[in-house]
C-alpha cells in the first residue's frame, strides 16, 4: 500500500475513531446519569471508568448538559431503530402498529435506565419547551399518521383524525412505559401490548352500546370541575387557625 493511499485513509480512520469514542462516552455516561443523576455524574468519574482524560470528553461534548442531552437523544434514536427493524418487511398496517407497540414497550422494559434518563431530563432542564422524547415522537408522527390515514381510506379504520389516533396511541404506550418504571411491570410486555391493541382496535363497548352512543357526547352538560387551591405552605397551628 502506497504512502499516498495511507495518507488518504487517515482522515477516515480518525473520523471512525472519534465516532467510536463518542459512542463509548455516551454509553457509559448513560449508565452514570441513571445511577447518580445529572448533578452527581461527575466528568472525572466518567473519565475514570473509560480510562481517558477529561479533555477527550470535552472535545466530544463541550459541557455536561450537551453530554446529557446527546445521551437522551441517542436513547430515542436506538428505540426508533429497534422499532424500524422489527416492522421491516411488514406490509399490513395493523400488524405494523402491533409490532411497533411491542418493540417500543420491550425496548424500555429491557433498559429501565433509559426511562430514568428521560425522567431526569424533564426534571433538570425545565427551560426546554419540548423534551427529547416529545421531539422524537413528533418527528416520527407523520409516518404513523400516514399509516392511520391509509387504514381509514381502506375502510379498516372508522372516519377519525389520524392525529387523534396518533395522540391516543402515543399517550397509551408512553404511559405504559412510565408506569412500568414507577410501579413495576405487572405482566409481560407482550401481554401489555395485546391489552392495548384489544382496547384500541376492538374497544370496550358492545355493538349495541356503540350504536346507542353514536351521536352522544358523554361529557355534554358536565359541570366545571372545582379549582384546587394552591397550598400556601403554612401549617395550621394553635396560633394560626383560620377563624370560623
Amino acid at each position: 500500500m502506497s504512502a499516498a493511499y495511507e495518507d488518504k485513509l487517515k482522515p477516515r480512520r480518525r473520523e471512525k475513531d472519534v465516532e467510536t469514542r463518542r459512542e463509548e462516552i455516551l454509553d457509559t455516561a448513560t449508565e452514570l446519569f441513571a445511577e447518580h443523576g445529572f448533578s452527581d455524574a461527575m466528568t472525572q468519574e466518567l473519565a475514570n471508568r473509560l480510562g481517558i482524560g477529561k479533555g477527550t470528553i470535552y472535545r466530544c461534548f463541550p459541557s455536561k448538559r450537551d453530554l446529557f442531552l446527546a445521551a437522551a437523544d441517542r436513547v430515542m434514536q436506538m428505540m426508533s431503530a429497534q422499532v424500524e427493524a422489527y416492522i421491516a418487511g411488514v406490509e399490513d398496517g395493523l400488524q405494523r402498529i402491533a409490532r411497533a407497540i411491542l418493540a417500543f414497550l420491550t425496548f424500555f422494559a429491557e433498559h429501565p435506565e433509559y426511562v430514568e434518563l428521560l425522567i431526569q431530563e424533564r426534571a433538570q432542564f425545565k427551560d426546554r419547551t419540548r423534551p427529547t422524547y416529545i421531539e422524537h415522537r413528533q418527528a416520527h408522527g407523520m409516518k404513523w399518521r400516514q399509516v392511520y390515514a391509509g387504514l381509514t381510506i381502506d375502510g379498516r379504520f372508522r372516519e377519525i383524525s389520524p392525529q387523534q389516533i396518533s395522540d391516543v396511541i402515543g399517550n397509551l404506550i408512553y404511559g405504559t412505559m412510565f408506569s412500568n418504571y414507577f410501579a413495576g411491570q405487572a405482566k409481560p410486555v407482550a401481554e401489555q401490548a395485546r391489552d392495548i391493541l384489544d382496547v384500541v382496535f376492538r374497544g370496550i363497548l358492545t355493538d349495541a352500546e356503540r350504536a346507542r352512543l353514536a351521536d352522544v357526547d358523554l361529557l355534554d352538560g358536565a359541570p366545571p370541575l372545582p379549582r384546587v387551591a394552591k397550598s400556601t405552605g403554612v401549617r395550621a397551628a394553635d396560633g394560626g387557625r383560620a377563624k370560623s
